[in-house]
């Protein structure tokens, strides 16, 4: 028998049982990747993740990302919050302000603000341009008149998890939007890639947003941290938000599935030249052991 033992901890929360909860297995080197996805899929969270050691001395951890079904290269709730628990049960000094996780899409640099509940920052990979996508026929799926979304062609991203993001006129609209999918099915075309649908209405902190991502099997996220960096990018290239190095704001998800998730994002160089980070607080719910 093997014991496993994992942490639950809430993310882009101070609050607990709201943000996007997270499991993580802090001892997973004697498991293989089958065993690793029969576990994403028990906990049936929108990911867990298990940490191994290093490869990249460069790094402190090696961090493997399951949602309940598919492994991902690279996600935002899962980086910060493992980098939380690591940081909390000592594998990190406490005085560590910057370090690297290893990941399937490379190392990712994280960096600690601390206070007296510290924030952890993570630097977006590199975002790469996909698509445009017709504003109609992304209304359909949504469920959503045309007049409803922006005059701005929605558009893929990518920083390591595919996304379209679809900016809609209202918070209201944003709530009403749902996608199912047969409906994600009108939207992927001869696109055999599955990616997820982001949409959001600018707000007068940042953006009000949802996402949604049925064929990774997460019907909705309540926080998305990889896709949190391509939306301030593509805020900013459409004149939603200032490009200014400097530049803050902070994206509000969840909500309308009553796990609100406060996601800050910080703007280094114009348009991002010098990083696009994505911060959060993290909230510590449970831990437990695992018998396999």
């Amino acid at each position: 028998m093997t014991l496993l033992p994992y942490r639950v901890v809430d993310v882009f929360t101070t609050e607990a049982l709201a943000g996007n909860p997270l499991a993580v297995f802090t001892q997973a080197s004697e498991i293989d990747e089958a065993v690793m996805q029969k576990i994403a899929r028990e906990m049936n969270l929108a990911e867990t993740t298990f940490v191994l050691p290093a490869e990249n001395l460069d790094c402190v951890a090696r961090v493997r990302i399951f949602t309940p079904k598919k492994e991902m290269i690279f996600a935002g709730h899962p980086t910060i919050g493992t980098a939380f628990v690591l940081r909390n049960e000592g594998v990190l000094p406490t005085n560590c302000e910057s370090f690297c996780l290893e990941e399937k899409v490379g190392p990712v640099q994280i960096w600690i603000e601390d206070a007296e509940r510290p924030m952890i920052w993570l630097r977006t990979p590199p975002i790469s341009e996909g698509q445009f996508y017709n504003r109609s026929s992304c209304a359909r799926a949504l469920g959503l008149e045309t007049d409803e979304l922006l005059d701005i062609q929605p558009q893929l991203l990518d920083a390591g998890n595919p996304t379209l993001f679809i900016a809609l006129r209202s918070k209201e609209a944003v709530d009403r939007a749902w996608l199912e999918a047969q409906s994600m099915s009108t939207l992927k075309e001869d696109k055999a890639e599955p990616f997820c649908v982001f949409v959001f209405s600018p707000t007068g902190e940042g953006a009000y947003s949802r996402m949604f991502a049925p064929e990774y099997g997460v019907p909705e996220d309540p926080a998305t941290g990889s896709s949190t960096g391509p939306l301030s990018l593509f805020m900013m290239r459409n004149r939603l938000m200032t490009g200014a190095s400097g530049t803050r704001f902070i994206s509000e998800q969840g909500t309308k599935m009553a796990r609100r998730s406060i996601l800050h994002v910080r703007v280094a160089g114009d348009h991002g030249a010098d990083g696009i980070y994505v911060g959060g607080h993290v909230t510590s719910i449970a831990e437990g052991t695992m018998e396999l």
